[in-house]
């Protein structure tokens, strides 16, 4: 239909000033007001699109080619991270304390380049686009639930979306189908003991010591309970107890993560990490609380679809499209892939080992290069996907 390479490179400056101007001004999740507002001015300047705020802080662009056809479904998310930005970027962040430390400024970016790029060519597309913006990604319950419940995905076909990602090479493009992310469960216990004098430690019950038995004992679910061959991850995060060094406290918190791709395995970390706290507290004379917040649903990519997406991207990037490894992260993509097929896919960010700083790390940045990649990459799977007029 076009030269999407020539087409997309035209748009380079617009999806780098995009990406910094909402650097600069990062918005947490269920807070995007200016965000939102901001990418509901570029939409109108373009003149194309049907706009719609589904929640106070999401977006949603139809592109409607008038023309019988499928409906995809391209999302983004926008918001950023409670983090103090370290970067020392000339467009580095002036929310203090907020930052975009997980590449969603540029996965705003370039659903932005691909509605300017898509829009030009509307006359040449059968179907509809449907552009999502969407708000709380960091932040459970999320946002993506929020808009299938308001019916962002009616009529919907398919639904794609992007993950800028520090692991791999700048400007590769890894495709799974299946298990890609995980469910990200945390927990979150509470020992109550009897608290006294840190020289007669007989005359309390401990709760630091009956803490630090759990916290040894709950990484034998993962090595002693799961099959080593099923991924899953339970790690303690936070504990927190005592004001002096001469004082047992009477109580102390932990903290921490569960991940796993089952959902049987879930419900099971739940049950086994109780009845292990229970017994180790109820041992040592303490009482305990215990609770476990499910978190998003594991990404799990249609097989289907997932052929097409690389398919489409093979034939438009050759062999920088590669196999993406799964991880343990979370995403609330998952929540659309509960009502239509979805696939979510990686495209790389690092420039070097060097300064290849984590994602949600203050130090986070990403090489501008790949927008013009994932731009693309969109722009060429609504283009295949719907057909040319």
């Amino acid at each position: 239909m076009v030269d999407l390479a020539r087409e997309v490179e035209a748009i380079r400056g617009d999806l780098v000033a995009w990406r910094r101007h909402l650097h600069e001004h990062p918005e947490l999740s269920f807070q995007e007001r200016e965000t939102a507002a901001f990418i509901e001015q570029e939409l109108t300047k373009m003149g194309a699109f049907e706009i719609s705020r589904p929640t106070e802080t999401s977006v949603v662009a139809r592109l409607v080619t008038g023309r019988p056809g499928r409906v995809l479904a391209l999302r983004a998310d926008i918001d950023a991270l409670p983090i103090e930005e370290d970067t020392g970027l000339p467009f580095a962040s002036k929310n203090p304390g907020v930052m975009h430390a997980c590449g969603h400024d540029g996965h705003t970016a370039m659903l932005l380049g691909a509605c300017k790029v898509l829009a030009a060519h509307r006359d040449q597309l059968r179907g509809e686009i449907r552009f999502i913006f969407q708000h709380a990604e960091e932040l459970t319950p999320g946002g993506a639930q929020e808009l299938v419940d308001a019916g962002v995905l009616n009529g919907v076909d398919a639904v794609i979306g992007q993950h800028l990602w520090q692991g791999m090479e700048s400007c590769r493009i890894g495709v799974r189908a299946g298990e890609l992310m995980a469910a990200p469960d945390t927990f979150h216990i509470r020992i109550i003991g009897q608290g006294g004098h840190a020289a007669q430690p007989h005359l309390t019950v401990d709760p630091i010591a009956i803490g630090a038995q759990i916290v040894v004992s709950l990484q034998q679910l993962a090595s002693r309970r799961v099959d080593p061959f099923e991924p899953f991850v339970l790690s303690v995060t936070k504990f927190v107890g005592g004001t002096a060094d001469n004082v047992i406290p009477n109580e102390v918190e932990l903290c921490g993560t569960v991940r796993t791709f089952r959902e049987e395995r879930r419900t099971w970390a739940a049950q086994a990490m109780e009845a292990l706290i229970k017994g180790i507290a109820e041992a040592q004379g303490a009482s305990y609380e215990f609770r476990y917040e499910r978190g998003y649903r594991p990404v799990v990519n249609d097989p289907e679809l997932t052929a097409f997406v690389r398919a489409t991207l093979e034939e438009e990037f050759g062999d920088l499209v590669t196999d993406a490894e799964p991880t343990m992260g979370g995403e609330d993509f998952s929540a659309y892939q509960t009502v239509v097929p979805g696939t979510f896919f990686f495209t790389g960010i690092r420039r070097s080992d060097r300064d290849a700083y984590p994602h949600h790390h203050p130090r986070f940045d990403i090489d501008e290069n790949a927008l013009v990649v994932g731009c693309r990459a969109l722009v060429a799977l609504a283009t295949k996907y719907l057909g040319q007029a």
